[in-house]
């Protein structure tokens, strides 16, 4: 389908799949089986311009448009998702930064995330907050002029990777969420340290791991926006997110119905009704699941106020179509299906993480109807007042 890319989309478009057949295929396997992070890949892309896609012009970017991000992450993922992965997290780190920073915090960072200089992360799970972001139990004491951050993040994606990281902790316990806080947590801090490093069923190229804080005493000029502001920080920034994740589940299953349909083609196996039907689902899914995408993702950068729900959806309905894609890709192959040499195995393995990250699908589900709710409720009231 024709979804009318301008001539820079275009371009983009280009040269993310460029990158992604000339630097990534030739060491994807490679990549995987040693779960290696994919530092010169990341370190070239810097050089190429694709880290600058999500910074804003004034401050060394392109404009950080959520639908670039969108192209730029399904030409990466469809030939390697973990390396679309390691990319994006940049983007999701830098995000608190470049909406809820201060002048001087978005002048000292984003020039050099924006040149692939410094790699960013974001640090919000833990072994009890995963979903339940008001869980949080790092802590942010105030000492003087510097918070003292205790505590464990789990499952923290370019973590021991990144230079930069946006850390949720509460700074007071009592007020729950409205006591979460955010801070910029530089490498080398000193009480801030990296444990145990995940090693994972897909996306293996992205590394994985702890970040420890053993009284990480933090200027307190690396406080993000206002105290108490970061479960609000937090959720809006998944609202910019998500679509990037839906677009690496969206290239992860472009890349699983291209293997699967050459697969079939040199087989004759197209003669098949089955076959065919299955294609043919199959294609349909994705395109639907792309059209859903670069909805959201326009509306978002229409400056649109409130776009929870959209982004829910493109985060919900690509992922659940990778698995379905890559699910059908190893039955049509049949035993085919589950050989490294045929890559699809490790489609497979990359899509299911895709439902997981960024929030659950059984969160976004969640999402979806609450706003549903307050949208009838809204027209309800409505209804009233008439």
């Amino acid at each position: 389908m024709d979804y009318f890319l301008t001539d820079e989309e275009k371009a983009l478009q280009e040269k993310a799949r460029t990158i992604a057949e000339t630097l990534i295929l030739p060491v994807r396997d490679e990549l995987d089986e040693k779960a290696e992070f994919p530092r010169e890949i990341i370190k070239e892309m810097g050089k190429q311009g694709m880290l600058s896609i999500f910074i804003p012009k004034e401050f060394g970017g392109t404009g950080g448009k959520i639908m670039d991000m969108c192209i730029a992450c399904e030409e990466v993922a469809r030939v390697c998702g973990g390396v679309a992965t390691a990319y994006a997290v940049s983007a999701l780190g830098a995000g608190p930064i470049i909406f809820f920073g201060t002048e001087e915090q978005k002048k000292k960072y984003l020039p050099k995330i924006a040149t692939g200089e410094l790699l960013c992360a974001f640090g919000l799970t833990e072994a009890q907050a995963g979903s339940d972001v008001a869980n949080i139990q790092t802590t942010a004491q105030r000492d003087g002029d510097f918070y003292i951050l205790n505590g464990v993040k789990q499952f923290i994606s370019n973590g021991s990777i990144a230079e930069i990281y946006v850390v949720l902790a509460s700074s007071d316990k009592s007020k729950g969420a409205r006591g979460i806080s955010a801070f910029i947590v530089e490498k080398g801090t000193p009480g801030f340290s990296f444990g145990k490093e995940e090693n994972k069923l897909g996306i293996r190229t992205s590394t994985t791991t702890e970040l420890v804080f053993e009284d990480c005493r933090v200027p307190k000029e690396n406080l993000m926006g206002k105290e108490g502001f970061g479960f609000i920080y937090t959720m809006r920034n998944f609202d910019r997110a998500r679509p990037g994740v839906g677009a690496i589940a969206l290239g992860i299953a472009q890349g699983a119905y291209e293997e699967v349909l050459d697969f079939t083609y040199r087989r004759n196996l197209l003669n098949s009704q089955y076959v065919q039907r299955k294609v043919a689902d199959m294609a349909t899914e994705i395109e639907a699941a792309r059209a859903l995408l670069y909805a959201t993702a326009r509306m978002i950068d229409s400056g649109a106020k409130n776009f929870t729900k959209e982004a829910s959806f493109a985060k919900l309905y690509p992922s659940d179509v990778a698995m379905i894609i890559t699910t059908a890709a190893i039955e049509l192959m049949g035993p085919y299906g589950v050989l490294k040499d045929y890559h699809v195995e490790k489609m497979l393995r990359d899509a299911k993480i895709s439902q997981i990250y960024e929030g659950t699908n059984e969160i976004q589900r969640a999402v979806i109807a609450l706003e549903l709710t307050r949208e009838m409720g809204k027209r309800e009231r409505q209804r009233r007042e008439r």
